[in-house]
């Protein structure tokens, strides 16, 4: 069965994030992508030039309407802007109880522009985490979770995904996906915990600018993945690749002059085929 994907998340009109992106990454993995749309912004590849947020209670009714009439196997959470927008689909999501919620706290884009309002920290950290099957942050995101400096090594990094373990609920299996992109050096280590294992997903930097979206599109692979395996590490895994090889490919696309997107369809584009 082919599984119906949900990303409640903004808008990025270059289509190198948010719901854009996450449907992209979705179907190029087979699953079916929807969208409620949590915020708006003015973006490109340079900057973020306007944020018009999305009322609260027309977020929800989106929720509603939807789960009202689809399965929805797996929900991945992205940009959401506001504290009262944070709370309502918390509420929403706690009443639909999805099997698979993949939690990505976007905080700040490529540019550097800020995306999540402060006083929509604490209601991300108290009212979503508990519902989250995986917790996907970077490591400046971990650090404002954990109201602490971001980790810039290995050592840290693991004691880093224990604390934010214990931010999630005890029900169930829960996990933290810990992505080290943020290190220095040319190796790119994610840490995936469950409070009991920990496992290091080793990797190397691949050397191109054009990486906007990949907290995004991480995190809706995995939405895509969950569904069809019980078995998260696994399901983090094919992610992890799929998002390496969209990042190795992401030269092969031209869109704009800043940080341009990765290359969702690397598996549905080869290089030359267009118009052949």
């Amino acid at each position: 069965m082919i599984p119906n994907t949900l990303s409640i998340a903004g808008v990025d009109p270059s289509g190198g994030a948010g719901v854009l992106a996450d449907v992209k990454a979705m179907s190029a993995l087979g699953a079916y992508g929807m969208a409620v749309i949590a915020a708006l912004t003015a973006q490109n590849t340079q900057a973020v030039t306007g944020i018009s947020p999305v009322p609260a209670e027309f977020v929800a009714a989106q929720i509603d309407t939807l789960f009202a009439d689809v399965r929805v196997d797996a929900v991945k959470i992205g940009m959401l802007g506001q504290e009262s927008v944070t709370l309502a689909v918390a509420d929403r999501l706690a009443h639909w109880r999805p099997a698979h919620i993949v939690l990505d706290p976007v905080m700040v884009a490529k540019s550097g522009d800020h995306l999540l309002e402060k006083r929509a920290v604490a209601a991300l950290r108290e009212a979503l985490l508990p519902l989250a099957t995986i917790l996907t942050p970077n490591l400046p995101e971990a650090g404002v979770l954990l109201d602490q400096s971001p980790a810039d090594n290995l050592k840290d990094m693991r004691r880093m995904a224990e604390r934010l373990r214990r931010l999630l609920s005890d029900d169930d299996e829960r996990w933290v996906f810990l992505k080290g992109g943020h290190l220095p050096g040319p190796d790119t280590i994610d840490v995936l915990h469950n409070g009991d294992r920990l496992i290091e997903m080793p990797g190397r930097r691949i050397q191109t600018r054009n990486t906007h979206g990949t907290g995004c599109t991480l995190s809706a692979a995995l939405a895509a993945l969950l569904p069809r395996t019980a078995d998260v590490p696994e399901a983090a895994r094919q992610a992890k690749d799929y998002l390496v090889r969209a990042i190795a490919h992401a030269d092969t696309l031209t869109v704009g002059s800043g940080h341009g997107p990765v290359q969702h369809f690397h598996a549905w584009w080869p290089a030359g085929a267009i118009g052949a």
